[in-house]
């Protein structure tokens, strides 16, 4: 054995995804003794990264994880996590205070602070700028107490959101208080991601033009890792999730330096 200290778990975790990478499978005790480890930190190494979707387990080692699957439709989406996502919606809502100016991304759990944020009688004097026809019909019954403005810009129907050309004429002519954000993957090395390219660059613009900025995610999103970049950790002030959610992402993501809030799920349903 080496007299120089053992990589720390993240590093060592990440250089074993580097190899995978490279193969079709890797073994437990060819790891063990490449990174000089022990087999049972290498499987528990294994397990971590399997529980963070990067991997997938098998007697022995390890082989690459499946393909991430395509974007689902904006009704089938809606549906999953329901109830987390009715969770995170209530604790974003409460985040609101009367005459903030704030943005809500397209979205199913957005769409939830919507309905949440509409149900809120105490509001007033409220903008909400939106790339989201759903979330704007969410919010029509809170007018006027809440004013809102939907950017405009070509229709994706799959999402019902509002893309390039034209939403970001809107979106670099605005300064808000607070970006309400949505994606599909938040991990420790790869930041916040998205499914598909043209919301993507929609969400970039909303962090961009925004002071503080809040990813709101079920906790079966932690860990995971979609096709686009939307923005690395540090750029996020804010992650909510569920109470639900995986205690070992959380704590990860927590020691990136990033908050984490964990939504109650008891209460009345948005």
């Amino acid at each position: 054995m080496s007299a120089q200290p053992p990589l720390p778990a993240r590093v060592r975790r990440e250089r074993m995804l580097e190899l995978l990478r490279d193969r079709d499978f890797v073994r437990v005790g060819d790891l063990a003794a490449r990174f000089e480890v022990s087999e049972v930190t290498v499987r528990s190494d294994l397990d971590a990264l399997e529980r963070r979707a990067q991997l997938r387990r098998v007697r022995g080692g390890a082989v690459p994880r499946a393909p991430a699957p395509p974007e689902r439709p904006f009704e089938e989406a809606e549906v999953a996590a329901a109830e987390e996502k009715h969770a995170i919606a209530r604790a974003a809502a409460a985040l609101v205070t009367s005459g903030d100016s704030i943005v809500l991304d397209a979205g199913t759990t957005t769409t939830a602070v919507a309905h949440a944020l509409a149900n809120r009688d105490d509001l007033a004097d409220v903008t909400v700028f939106t790339t989201s026809l759903t979330i704007a019909l969410a919010l029509e019954s809170a007018a006027p107490r809440l004013t809102v403005v939907v950017t405009g810009g070509t229709l994706r129907p799959k999402q019902h959101s509002l893309v390039e050309p034209l939403a970001g004429l809107v979106l670099n002519a605005i300064h808000v208080g607070t970006a309400f954000v949505g994606c599909n993957g938040v991990d420790v090395d790869r930041g916040v991601t998205n499914v598909n390219l043209p919301e993507t660059e929609i969400k970039k613009l909303l962090i961009a033009r925004s002071v503080r900025r809040v990813v709101c995610a079920d906790g079966s999103k932690l860990g995971q890792v979609a096709l686009a970049h939307v923005c690395a950790l540090d750029e996020v002030d804010l992650l909510l999730t569920d109470e639900r959610a995986d205690p070992e992402l959380v704590a990860a993501l927590r020691e990136t330096g990033l908050e984490v809030g964990l939504a109650p799920l008891a209460g009345d349903s948005v």
